[in-house]
């Protein structure tokens, strides 16, 4: 049966495809054109309320929403695809730690980066507190990249979800010329993926 896969290109619903595409499980994916706002239509928020993507339907017509959620749900249904390390492992500890620290520490910020004047006091300060949040940013990557230890992956035992998650949100917040020059770990987290012949299809649709 079918995962349906509310997203768009760049977005993290990359990282759920990935995902699917691991577990070679079969999915559709409809588009949601934020750039039209399509996030707020109805017929969306009755799926996600926070009008926020992705979203998952399962073929149970379960809903899903909140990537990390999504990954570890997709984990523990289809254990044998080995999407992040085995319950109670030590590398699952710091998958979890370093998916969950992106999540809370840094996605937070790409709103503030993308719409600062929801968050200036005025139109005036808008650019700066976008300025702000960037700065915040670049700390945080930097925390990420000191904790890679695998050789290209975040874990030396190998490729997890966790890099996929990683690799996608690296990609936002218009730093391009700055990962390049100070997360080189990151890079080639991302270099490894697009090169693998499950999920580097779905980054290069993705990313290019």
């Amino acid at each position: 049966m079918t995962y349906t896969v509310y997203g768009i290109g760049r977005s993290g619903s990359a990282i759920v495809e990935m995902a699917l595409a691991k577990l070679s499980l079969p999915y559709e994916v409809r588009p949601i054109d934020i750039g039209v706002g399509a996030q707020q239509a109805a017929e969306y928020t009755a799926i996600n309320p926070q009008a926020k993507i992705p979203a998952v339907i399962t073929p149970q017509g379960e809903t899903l929403t909140e990537t990390l959620a999504i990954v570890i749900t997709l984990d523990e249904r289809h254990r044998a695809g080995g999407l992040l390390p085995a319950p109670g492992s030590a590398d699952r500890v710091q998958a979890l730690r370093w998916m969950t620290y992106v999540a809370t520490e840094i996605y937070p910020l790409v709103e503030i980066n993308d719409y600062p004047e929801r968050f200036a006091i005025d139109a005036d300060s808008a650019p700066a507190t976008r300025e702000v949040a960037r700065a915040i940013w670049r700390r945080r990557w930097l925390v990420v990249e000191r904790a890679i230890e695998g050789d290209p992956w975040l874990l030396p035992s190998g490729f997890t979800m966790a890099d996929a998650y990683l690799a996608v949100v690296s990609r936002w917040a218009q730093q391009a010329e700055w990962r390049s020059e100070h997360t080189p770990r990151i890079e080639a987290i991302t270099s490894a993926i697009a090169h693998q012949p499950d999920i580097g299809p779905v980054w290069t649709r993705h990313f290019g």
